[in-house]
């Protein structure tokens, strides 16, 4: 299956939270071992959470709820990165990817976010 029939069959804010998990995981592996498993795991599991949720929301009637969270992990992601970028455990160049897919999820999921309550 294709990436583009990837997304339409999950949604694009699925594919791409996927898509950011499979880039998210080697990049918390390269970060100090003194903050792999501290912040590392905690901006893994929170993403794991959020691709979860997403998930959830695809096979759900009523998504809003699982669509709160998602927001909710993705708020917390952008911290844990600026915090990760800040303290020199990520490069700038890994931060700024990190926040445009970030930003581009919850651009997703606040459309997808719309069109339920319409």
């Amino acid at each position: 299956m294709t990436e583009s029939n990837r997304t339409r069959a999950n949604g694009p804010a699925l594919e791409k939270m996927y898509q950011f998990m499979l880039w998210l995981v080697p990049t918390v592996d390269k970060m100090p071992r003194s903050q792999k498993f501290t912040l590392g795991d905690r901006i893994q599991n929170t993403a794991l959470d959020a691709l979860e949720n997403l998930i959830e929301a695809t096979y759900s009637k009523s998504a809003e709820s699982q669509l709160r969270q998602v927001n909710l992990s993705l708020e917390k992601l952008r911290f844990f990165f600026r915090m990760a970028a800040d303290l020199r455990f990520i490069d700038l160049g890994r931060y700024e990817h990190a926040s445009r897919v970030i930003n581009e999820v919850g651009q997703s999921v606040g459309g997808w976010m719309k069109a339920q309550r319409a």
